[in-house]
């Protein structure tokens, strides 16, 4: 099922795939989402959401969990191996702990049925503003030891390929963008970790710090993730890591 029309957005109307089990809400969702001008198709379960896929890929995705067939965990797997495209998840399941393990491994942001709105239409701007951030969608070379593929949530070091988590990559497209300049670590948590409470800078020191484990040759002497002291960070390839 498809909606679409014209919007806010002009001619290339943001695109999302809404998957779910429940035909009422799919219905109900993508009308909204389309008097907002979005371009939406809908999908019932996972299978049908991967054939859509096979022929065009959205800007974001709205998952269910429970679904039959193909759950929600394992649909959102499948779509983050083939690109890194943007998941929102919206689940009547309400627990911490099933939030943050999600957030951490394939989910952008986590709305609770039943849900609201105005708040799901803003966590989905919010989600497709950050995109803004993203560098194009092909291989970013850094240097002889390391390669981006940020669109597949990849890193190329040393001829190995190591997989970034959701979050990783978030950070990683924030300072792509901002290649060779200080991103604060202020924004850095606001990119990583917008709708999480009582967050705080730990967050991107611990992940800076893992980042560094699997892109870097040497953690100890980065090359490329750089601290600027008492501000933020920096990524550099590694003709300008030679210079400093």
């Amino acid at each position: 099922m498809l909606h679409g029309g014209p919007g806010p957005y002009g001619v290339a109307s943001p695109r999302i795939l809404i998957v779910d089990d429940d035909p009422n809400l799919l219905v109900i969702l993508a009308d909204q989402l389309t008097a907002d001008g979005y371009e939406v198709q809908t999908a019932r379960d996972g299978e049908e959401a991967l054939r859509r896929l096979a022929h065009a890929w959205p800007d974001l995705l709205v998952i269910d969990m429970l679904m039959p067939r193909m759950d929600g965990l394992t649909l959102a797997r499948e779509v983050k191996a083939r690109a890194d495209l943007p998941i929102i998840v919206l689940s009547a399941i309400d627990t911490a702990d099933s939030k943050a393990d999600l957030l951490d491994e394939v989910a952008e942001d986590y709305v609770t049925k039943p849900y609201h709105y105005p708040e799901l239409r803003a966590r989905i701007q919010r989600v497709l503003r950050r995109l803004g951030d993203r560098v194009p969608r092909q291989r970013l070379e850094l240097g002889p030891n390391l390669a981006l593929e940020l669109h597949r949530r990849e890193a190329i070091v040393a001829g190995s390929t190591v997989s970034l988590t959701p979050t990783e990559s978030r950070l990683l497209y924030a300072l792509a963008a901002n290649l060779g300049q200080t991103v604060t670590t202020e924004t850095l948590l606001a990119r990583g970790w917008a709708d999480t409470e009582d967050a705080d800078p730990s967050y991107v020191w611990v992940t800076m710090r893992r980042l560094r484990q699997k892109v870097e040759v040497d953690p100890n002497r980065p090359a490329h993730l750089l601290t600027v002291r008492g501000i933020g960070y920096r990524l550099v390839g590694a003709q300008e890591a030679a210079g400093q």
